[in-house]
C-alpha cells in the first residue's frame, strides 16, 4: 500500500506497486493514436509523410511518458488523479482522431490542426496540473514543475502558428516546438534537479506493456493490407513473414534486453537510477516504438502490394524507396532503440548489435531492388539470424557476463 499525502490524501506509490489495469487502459488509447499516424503516412507512404509523422509521433510519446512518470509517484486509478486522467484520455482520443488530417485544414468544420494542437495542450497541462496536485506536500518539486513549465508554455506558441499557416511552415514550427519542450525541459530539470522514481518495476512494466501492444500493430497492418484478399498464396504468405517479424522483434526485446535494463533500473539508486529511467526508457524506447510504426507501415504496404496492386503476380513488383525505407529503416530503427536502452542501462553492449543494424541499413538498396515478398523475406531473415546467433552466444556466455551484456 502507497502511504497518504496528509494534506490532500492522494495516494502516492509504494516502491513495489505494479501497473494497474487502468493504466493499461490508458495504453491502448495510446495505441489506438499509433494507429492513426500509421494512416496518416501510408496514403501513400511519401518520405514527407513519413516524416511528418514521426512529429506526431514524438508529441504522443512524451504526452504518454510524462502520464507514466506521473503513475509512477501516485496511484492513477483512484480519486482525482483518476479523473484527470480520464480527461488527459479524452484529450488523446481527440487527438488522435484528428491526426490523418494534421496538415490538412479544408474540411468542413474546424481546422484539424487547431483540433491536434488544442487536444495536445490540454493533455500536458492536465498532467501538469496533477503532477503539481501531487507535489502538495514537496516544494521541492513544485519548484522543479515552475521551471519546466517554461519551456512546456513556450513550446505551444511555434505549435498554434504552425496550426496556422500549414504546410512546410507547419513542419518547421512543429519541430521548433518539440526542440523548445524536450531540451528545454533538460536545461530546466539540470537547473532545478531531476525527478524521483519511486517504482522501478512499475515504469518497466509500463514501457515493457506498451511495447508488447505497439508490436501488435504490425499484426494489424497484416489484417488491414490484406483485406479480402487473404486467402491468396502469396498474401498469407507474407502474413506468415509479418508474424515472423513480430516474434523475432519481441525475442530480441524481451528475452535478454528487456530484463536486463530492468535489473539495472532496480539496482540503482539516487540519480543514477533516474538517469537510466529518463535515458533507457524514456528515450531508447521511443525509437524502440518509432521503429515498429515504420515497420508495420512497410509490412502493411507489401500485404497491400500483393493484395490488390499486384494480384497476378506472386512475389509482386519492387516497393518504391519510401516503403522499402520503412520496411528495413524501421527494423534498423527499433533495433537501435534496443542498442541505447542495453548501452544506458548496462554501460555495455555487444558489437553484434551495431553489426546488425548496419547489416540492416546496408540491405536497404537491396530490397528496394527486390520483388516485394523477397524485401520483406530479406529482413525476415536478417533477423532470424540475429535472434539465432544472440540464442546460441547466452548459452556460451558465463552467467555474470549475461547479465552486463542484457
Amino acid at each position: 500500500m502507497g502511504r497518504i499525502s496528509r494534506a490532500r490524501a492522494v495516494p502516492t506509490r509504494a516502491e513495489t506497486h505494479r501497473a494497474t489495469p487502468f493504466e493499461i487502459f490508458f495504453d491502448l488509447v495510446f495505441v489506438f493514436a499509433l494507429t492513426r499516424i500509421i494512416d496518416f503516412m501510408g496514403h501513400p507512404p511519401t518520405f514527407r509523410s513519413m516524416g511528418q509523422g514521426l512529429l506526431l509521433l514524438v508529441l504522443i510519446w512524451f504526452s504518454w511518458a510524462a502520464y507514466t512518470w506521473l503513475g509512477n509517484q501516485v496511484r492513477a486509478d483512484v480519486g482525482v488523479i483518476r479523473a484527470g486522467t480520464l480527461l488527459a484520455m479524452a484529450a488523446l482520443f481527440v487527438a488522435a482522431l484528428v491526426m490523418p488530417d494534421a496538415w490538412h485544414s479544408d474540411h468542413v468544420g474546424m481546422a484539424a490542426p487547431l483540433i491536434l494542437v488544442g487536444a495536445y495542450v490540454a493533455l500536458r497541462l492536465v498532467h501538469f496540473l496533477l503532477y503539481y496536485r501531487v507535489a502538495v506536500d514537496d516544494p521541492r518539486v513544485r519548484a522543479r514543475l515552475r521551471w519546466i513549465a517554461v519551456p512546456i508554455v513556450l513550446a505551444w506558441i511555434p505549435l498554434v502558428l504552425g496550426a496556422v499557416y500549414g504546410g512546410t511552415a507547419q513542419t518547421l514550427l512543429w519541430l521548433l516546438s518539440l526542440l523548445i519542450d524536450i531540451g528545454g525541459q533538460r536545461i530546466a530539470l539540470a537547473i532545478a534537479g531531476g525527478w524521483q522514481l519511486r517504482s522501478p518495476n512499475h515504469f518497466s512494466e509500463r514501457h515493457g506493456l506498451a511495447l508488447i501492444i505497439a508490436l501488435g500493430l504490425s499484426l494489424i497492418s497484416v489484417g488491414a493490407g490484406a483485406g479480402t484478399a487473404a486467402a491468396r498464396a502469396p498474401v498469407l504468405f507474407a502474413a506468415l513473414l509479418g508474424l515472423t517479424v513480430t516474434v523475432c522483434l519481441w525475442s530480441l526485446c524481451f528475452d535478454r534486453v528487456g530484463p536486463a535494463a530492468a535489473r539495472a533500473l532496480a539496482g540503482a539508486t539516487g540519480s543514477r537510477r533516474v538517469q537510466i529511467a529518463s535515458d533507457a526508457y524514456s528515450l531508447a524506447y521511443l525509437l524502440l516504438v518509432s521503429g515498429i510504426i515504420y515497420l508495420a507501415l512497410g509490412i502493411g504496404q507489401v500485404v497491400e502490394h500483393l493484395a490488390h496492386k499486384q494480384p497476378d503476380s506472386s512475389g509482386g513488383e519492387p516497393l518504391s524507396w519510401a516503403s522499402t525505407t520503412a520496411l528495413f529503416g524501421g527494423v534498423a530503427l527499433h533495433l537501435t532503440g534496443r542498442l541505447l536502452s542495453v548501452w544506458f542501462s548496462v554501460r555495455s553492449a555487444p558489437p553484434a548489435q551495431l553489426g546488425t543494424v548496419v547489416v540492416t541499413l546496408l540491405l536497404l538498396p537491396v530490397g528496394r531492388m527486390l520483388p516485394a515478398l523477397a524485401a520483406l523475406g530479406l529482413v525476415v531473415a536478417v533477423l532470424v539470424v540475429a535472434v539465432g546467433f544472440e540464442r546460441l552466444t547466452h548459452r556460451s556466455e558465463p552467467a555474470d557476463a549475461t547479465d552486463r551484456a542484457g
